[in-house]
């Protein structure tokens, strides 16, 4: 309840693990997050913008959005990584996977 009062004191908003960085909300297409130890890892959502993509052979406009992940090889990796991103994407682009637990 605090945090969305605003009353948190910067010692509570400090030492996180995974960052969520949405730009997207700015514009902004891509990016490539940085991390700020001592964070495991960070998400960067982009803007959803609408593009071509051949689907069955026929050029369609679909909604894209770009997704980076950066990590820690030290703390993570890089197939469990690569998997989380790709469960992203997949509840994503399809929300109903995330009710049905798929």
């Amino acid at each position: 309840r605090r945090a969305r009062d605003g009353k948190l004191s910067m010692a509570e908003m400090q030492g996180g693990t995974f960052t969520i960085s949405n730009g997207g909300v700015y514009g902004s297409l891509m990016s490539s997050p940085i991390l700020n130890p001592p964070q495991s890892g960070i998400l960067g959502m982009h803007k959803i913008q609408d593009r071509p993509m051949v689907i069955n052979g026929e050029i369609k406009i679909r909604p894209m959005m770009y997704l980076a992940l950066s990590y820690d090889h030290r703390v993570v990796d890089g197939k469990g990584a690569v998997t989380f991103l790709v469960r992203v994407k997949e509840a994503l682009e399809d929300p109903r996977r995330l009710l049905m637990d798929l």
